[in-house]
C-alpha cells in the first residue's frame, strides 16, 4: 500500500508507514475511550409490570385504610334463632309478693312463668314458713296450693333445717351467709294447649352454707324442673311438678373461692327477678 491511502496519507496524522493500518484517534480529549455508550434500556414489558405491581400494593393499602372497605360478612353472620332462643318477647311489669305476673298465654308466657317459678321456688323464702306459704299460694292452683302447704311444711322441720345448718325460722349463725339459688339456663316445650301446658326448665343451682365454720360450702348442682302449668283466671298456675338430675356439663378446673368471697358475691351480686 501507498503512503497516500484512503486514511489521509501523506503524512497527515500517519502513524504507520508501508504495511501498516492506522489507528484514529477520539475527537473529544475529555473522553479517553471515545463517545460514552448509552444505558441499555429497559423493555416496555419490564416497565408495564413494575407499575402495575405499585397500583395494586397501593389499592391494597388504600382499601385496608379506609372506613368504608368491605368486611368478611361470612365471619360476622349473626347466628340463627335457634342458637339464640333465650330471646323472647318484652318482660312482664307486673309483681305480686315477688312473683312477676302478666305472663302471656302463649308459648313465650309459659316457658318464662315456668322460668320464674322455677327461681321462686329455689329461693330462701321456701325456708320460712311465712314466705313459703306465700310463694306456694302465688304459684300453685288453689288445690295444689291447699294440697302442699301441710307436707311442705313438715318438709322443712326443724330437723331439716338444722342439717342446712339453719335454726328453726331458717336463719343462719351470726357470720355466716345461706345461699340458695336457682339459675335458669333454657326452658323446652314439653307439650302445650292454651290451657294446659307442661315446661321443662333446665337450670343450675347454688345451695350451702358460707362461713368460717361451714360443714356444708356452697356447692353447684345441675337439674331439670318439670311444670305441669294451667291456666287460671290471668295467669299459668302449676298443677304439679318434678325435678331429676342433669343434664351436667363437665366440671372447670377453676379453684374454688374462699367463704369470704361467696357470701361478699351473694351479698353484693342480688338474684333476678325476672328469668325469661
Amino acid at each position: 500500500m501507498s503512503n497516500d491511502d484512503h486514511y489521509g496519507g501523506g503524512g497527515h496524522g500517519e502513524v504507520g508507514g508501508t504495511g501498516q493500518t492506522r489507528t484514529r484517534l477520539p475527537d473529544s480529549p475529555s473522553d479517553p475511550y471515545g463517545n460514552p455508550r448509552r444505558t441499555p434500556r429497559p423493555s416496555r414489558g419490564l416497565i408495564t409490570a413494575v407499575g402495575v405491581v405499585v397500583l395494586l400494593i397501593a389499592a391494597i393499602a388504600f382499601a385496608n385504610q379506609s372506613p368504608d372497605a368491605p368486611t368478611n360478612n361470612a365471619s360476622n353472620k349473626p347466628p340463627t334463632d335457634a342458637a339464640t332462643s333465650p330471646t323472647g318477647t318484652q318482660p312482664v311489669t307486673g309483681k305480686s309478693n315477688g312473683i312477676p305476673k302478666g305472663f302471656s298465654q302463649d308459648e313465650q308466657g309459659a316457658q318464662s312463668a315456668a322460668a320464674n317459678y322455677a327461681v321462686a321456688l329455689g329461693s330462701e323464702g321456701m325456708l320460712k314458713k311465712d314466705s313459703r306459704h306465700t310463694l306456694v299460694d302465688g304459684i300453685y292452683t288453689p288445690e295444689a296450693a291447699a294440697r302442699l302447704k301441710g307436707p311442705q311444711d313438715a318438709a322443712y322441720s326443724t330437723e331439716f333445717l338444722a342439717k342446712l345448718g339453719l335454726d328453726a325460722n331458717g336463719n343462719p349463725p351470726q357470720g355466716s351467709t345461706f345461699v340458695t339459688r336457682t339459675v335458669p339456663i333454657g326452658t323446652r316445650v314439653e307439650s302445650y294447649g292454651p290451657t294446659a301446658t307442661k315446661i321443662a326448665v333446665w337450670y343450675t343451682g347454688l345451695v350451702g352454707m358460707s362461713g368460717t365454720k361451714s360443714t356444708d360450702p356452697v356447692r353447684t348442682t345441675w337439674k331439670t324442673w318439670t311444670f305441669e302449668l294451667s291456666w287460671v283466671g290471668e295467669s299459668w298456675r302449676v298443677v304439679s311438678e318434678s325435678q331429676q338430675d342433669g343434664p351436667a356439663p363437665v366440671p372447670g378446673d377453676m379453684a374454688a373461692s374462699s367463704s369470704d368471697d361467696i357470701s361478699k358475691a351473694t351479698k353484693e351480686f342480688g338474684g333476678f327477678t325476672y328469668a325469661r
